[in-house]
C-alpha cells in the first residue's frame, strides 16, 4: 500500500513547515489529489488514521480537493474530462491524448498555530 508512504511524506512536509514557522501544530491541511494519481481513497483514509496520531497533524482538519483528469486530444485538439487512462476523445474517438491535469498529489496549504 503506497498510500502509507504518501501519508508519511505529508506528515514530513507538515512537520518541516511547523518547525520553520516556529509553530506547534497544524490546524488544517489542504491536499490536491488528481483522479488519475493512482491513489486508492479508502486506503488513503486508512493510512491517514494509522500514521497521523501523535504527529503535528493529529488534530488537523483535512481538506481534500479531487482534481478531475482533463486531456487534449492529439488528433482534433478538443479538451475533455478523462474518466480513465486511454479513454477515447468524445469528439473524434481518438485514444491518444495529452494529459492536462489529474495526476496532482500535493499539499496545497497548511494553517499552523
Amino acid at each position: 500500500m503506497h498510500e502509507l508512504s504518501i501519508v508519511q511524506s505529508i506528515v514530513d512536509i507538515a512537520e518541516e513547515q511547523v518547525r520553520k514557522a516556529g509553530a506547534v501544530t497544524v490546524d488544517s491541511i489542504e491536499l490536491e489529489i488528481g483522479t488519475l494519481a493512482g491513489v486508492e481513497w479508502d486506503a488513503l483514509d486508512f493510512a491517514w488514521q494509522a500514521a497521523v496520531p501523535r504527529t503535528v497533524l493529529a488534530n488537523a482538519e483535512r481538506i481534500v480537493q479531487r482534481v478531475p483528469a482533463r486531456a487534449r486530444c492529439s488528433n482534433c485538439q478538443a479538451e475533455f474530462e478523462l474518466p480513465e487512462w486511454f479513454a477515447p476523445c468524445p469528439d473524434c474517438g481518438e485514444t491518444l491524448s495529452n494529459l492536462l491535469q489529474g495526476r496532482e498529489l500535493r499539499v496545497k496549504s497548511l494553517v499552523v498555530s
